[in-house]
Formats: structure tokens, C-alpha cells, sequence
């Protein structure tokens, strides 16, 4: 209890004194936390949904141009019907990293709105902006999967011959991946959505501190 107090009182004393960097700091820190729950919840829920008939309905949508053969189309969300690495794992793999994802999202929200920003604003305003930028870095993640999912599976499943178990360190890199695509377009957006305005008690000893200084001189 002492060494967390002192620990407390330390880190109140540097919040003071740089107020940017121990944001950013608690920042890391909680979005790091919710990256081990991801981690934890990614393989969880394939195995879950694997399962089922799930993973062979295909889920390929929103086609932005053609792949890097120059013949086949370059969906937005591309998880082919079928088990990895053969197929894209399928609906399954689509639903896998998308509960995830949006569980590890829920938490973030509350955890760095109210520890990290300390914001009184509206929530409901907050929310809404957050689940815009949310779906938007959907998008963006997803897209860029295209480019990473299936080498890295086909690469420890296959090449290198793990299996099931390279299925699972692959459902770890592609969330580290996303996640650190999150972390780097969050910050500042949480900077705008997450401010604190002065609360009217402040606002007022602040009037009165100035209205003091103004008859003192």
C-alpha cells in the first residue's frame, strides 16, 4: 500500500509537470492492455467459429481495384470461404476479429476517455465520434490485411510446417498488426473526441483569483 502510494504520488508529481507525455504514456499503457485482451480473445473465438459452418460461407466484399496478380478483384474485407491457408477463412474469421475487435474497443472507450483524458464532455457525443473513427480504421485494417493475412499464415502453417499451432501465432501477428494500426490513428483523434473542458467551480475561483489580483493592485 505505502510503495502504491508513493508510486501514485510520483506519477501525479510527473503528470504536473509534463501533462502531454504522461497522457501519452497512460495512452500506451491502457491500449497495450487492451492489445494482450485481443490476443487472448482473437484465437478463442476462431476455434469457436471454426466450428461451424461459418468458415465455409464466403465474405468477400466491397472490391476497391484488382490484386496484385492483375486479374482477380481486391476486396476490402477478402476472407474466402474455406479453412486457412487455403481458403480466408470465411465468414468465421471475419466474425473472429470483428467481436474482438469491438470488445476490446468498449473497454478502450471508457478506459481512456475517464483514465487516460479525464474528459467531462458529453458522452454521447464522444461515442458517436468514436464509432465513426472506429468503422473508418476498420476499413483501413482491413484493407491492408489483404496485403499480410494470407502470406503470414501460408508462411507458419505451411512453409514452415506448425499447423494449427502456426494458425494461432498468426492469429496473434494479424492482431498486433491491427492493433498498432489503432494505436497510431486513435491518439490523436482521442486528443479532440476526449477533451476536458474547465468545470464552472474553476471557471469560478479562476474569476474570483482575477477579480482579487485587479483590487489588490
Amino acid at each position: 500500500m505505502i510503495l502504491f502510494r508513493a508510486i501514485k504520488n510520483k506519477w501525479n508529481e510527473f503528470e504536473e509537470k509534463r501533462p502531454g507525455i504522461a497522457q501519452f504514456l497512460m495512452f500506451f499503457l491502457l491500449s497495450n492492455g487492451v492489445t494482450v485482451l485481443q490476443l487472448a480473445l482473437m484465437p478463442l473465438f476462431r476455434n469457436i467459429f471454426n466450428n461451424t459452418n461459418l468458415v465455409d460461407i464466403n465474405f468477400q466484399v466491397f472490391p476497391v481495384g484488382t490484386a496484385a496478380d492483375g486479374e482477380s478483384a481486391y476486396f476490402m474485407f477478402d476472407h474466402a470461404s474455406g479453412q486457412l491457408p487455403e481458403g480466408g477463412g470465411g465468414l468465421a474469421y471475419f466474425l473472429a476479429v470483428q467481436i474482438t475487435i469491438a470488445i476490446a474497443q468498449v473497454i478502450n472507450f471508457f478506459a481512456q476517455r475517464n483514465v487516460t483524458f479525464k474528459s467531462n464532455t458529453s458522452m454521447k457525443v464522444a461515442a458517436m465520434w468514436y464509432f465513426i473513427a472506429y468503422v473508418g480504421i476498420t476499413f483501413a485494417a482491413a484493407a491492408a490485411q489483404g496485403f499480410y493475412k494470407a502470406p503470414i499464415y501460408n508462411l507458419l502453417m505451411e512453409t514452415w510446417g506448425l499447423g494449427s499451432t502456426g494458425g494461432t501465432i498468426a492469429d496473434v501477428i494479424t492482431m498486433i498488426i491491427n492493433s498498432a494500426i489503432s494505436f497510431w490513428i486513435f491518439f490523436p483523434i482521442f486528443k479532440i473526441i476526449f477533451r476536458r473542458v474547465p468545470e464552472e467551480d474553476e471557471v469560478a475561483d479562476s474569476t474570483d483569483t482575477a477579480d482579487s489580483a485587479e483590487a489588490t493592485a
